[in-house]
């Protein structure tokens, strides 16, 4: 048996360019696909097209497949649950799973005091319901996210998210009283700042410019943070950002609430990004990776700010009983595999190979990340830092042709988000396809 991908047949094959032309005739392409891959079936960290193509996987389907593709004990609890119940409204009834999933993420959660969960169906609706939670438990009105954040696209989330403008083109207008602030991205600094001295400004910047000059902070509910930016590069911030920033917001009683979505349940080699910046927050969303690839969107908060008046918020999906059986064995799985320790070890070990493909490819330009959430920056030349966009889509088509499923983020980022099972041999032999594909595309 092959270890490692297998092309069969160039990709798009015959089955897939059959499938492509009818997605364009009958789903409406408001999608960023980076290549058309056709997915038929996966296994483990191998994913297939329809034409038998083999493909390891370095993507996750965008960091949702923590356990891979063939995980008995999902199929078993997701199977089980169908035969039982399927649906019949947490909104109104109860159910076990549900509570018992409450429960379990109450003992892993980042807040530091009694905690209350609700549930939802994505991402986008789990940071929906902490705008609500925010402005509802203190009155206040105004909330504040980074520039380069994405929280999803419904129209709260997407009032949110400053990642790209077309995200936001021809939607607006948009909830009002939110402002954005710079992202501390060391690489780009905003303030053309060196981070090796400059203090972390952009803390500063929030006190002296924003709250002093034009968003009252005492009407401010809500600071909403990705640790980690996803969609906006891979970029984690400074390791003492988020203490610094805490100091601010508990100054003046704003809460801080953390998108969890992309870079939590495990991917960073903790449970929580915001665990490796020795702060606690309010809110936490998560989503993707918690549902076993089922939809599940979750905000974690402190007890009494989740005290909202009844019929004041709910989900006729929200608390799903197969996604709820499905995140318990999520858990449970990364608790008994210990892949919390394994994804920091892989973490460390693909960080420091992809430095030395920094050493020889002057095309790249950063490296950085946290357990498996990890970004490449391309750009033209290091002194410019001019984005690569163009080497970027040619490196992932590439990559793709060769058997290794792999995205982008940002303008021109490389992410590895594989899934967190994946073996350091796996990893080794992703990562000679990239080194391969790199060089030969830097030519």
């Amino acid at each position: 048996m092959e270890k490692g991908p297998k092309i069969i047949i160039e990709p798009p094959g015959p089955r897939a360019k059959q499938i492509i032309e009818r997605d364009k005739n009958s789903v409406m392409q408001s999608f960023s696909r980076w290549y058309p891959l056709v997915v038929d079936k996966g296994d483990g960290v191998f994913i297939y097209d329809v034409d038998g193509n083999k493909y390891l996987d370095f993507n996750a389907g965008i960091a949702v497949n923590a356990l891979g593709y063939s995980n008995k004990r999902l199929q078993e609890a997701i199977t089980n649950q169908t035969q039982k119940l399927i649906h019949y409204s947490f909104t109104d009834f109860l159910y076990e799973s549900t509570v018992r999933l409450a429960e379990k993420l109450i003992e892993i959660s980042p807040i530091d005091k009694d905690v209350k969960i609700f549930f939802g169906n994505s991402g986008a609706e789990a940071n929906e319901a902490m705008m609500k939670v925010a402005r509802w438990s203190t009155r206040r009105q105004n909330i504040i996210a980074f520039i380069g954040s994405f929280h999803g696209r419904t129209y709260g989330a997407m009032s949110l998210t400053a990642s790209r403008p077309v995200q936001r083109r021809f939607f607006g207008p948009f909830v009002p009283n939110i402002e954005h602030v710079p992202f501390p991205y060391c690489y780009r600094c905003p303030f053309g700042l060196n981070p090796e001295n400059c203090d972390l400004f952009c803390v500063d910047y929030i006190e002296e410019q924003v709250f002093q000059k034009f968003v009252p902070p005492e009407e401010t509910a809500l600071f909403i943070a990705e640790a980690i930016q996803g969609e906006g590069g891979y970029i984690p911030a400074p390791e003492a950002y988020f203490k610094k920033l805490k100091k601010i917001l508990d100054k003046y009683g704003i809460l801080l609430g953390v998108d969890e979505v992309q870079s939590g349940v495990g991917r960073t080699g903790k449970w929580f990004a915001i665990e490796h910046y020795g702060v606690k927050p309010d809110l936490v969303s998560i989503a993707k990776a918690i549902g076993g690839g089922l939809p599940l969107g979750i905000l974690l908060g402190r007890s009494e700010l989740m005290e909202l008046d009844a019929g004041s918020h709910a989900s006729t999906f929200g608390g799903n009983p197969v996604s709820c059986e499905a995140a318990l064995i999520v858990i449970d799985e990364i608790e008994k595999r210990r892949l919390l320790e394994k994804v920091t070890l892989n973490g460390e070990y693909v960080l420091k190979r992809l430095k030395e493909f920094q050493e020889k490819i002057e095309k790249i330009g950063d490296v950085r990340g946290r357990g498996l959430m990890i970004g490449i920056e391309l750009v033209k030349d290091r002194k410019s830092k001019e984005p690569a966009t163009k080497m970027l889509e040619e490196v992932l088509v590439r990559c793709w042709k060769r058997g290794l499923a792999i995205i982008g983020a940002g303008k021109s980022v490389i992410r590895i988000c594989p899934p967190l099972i994946i073996e350091r041999e796996e990893l080794d032999i992703g990562l000679d396809i990239l080194e391969a594909v790199l060089k030969e595309t830097e030519k």
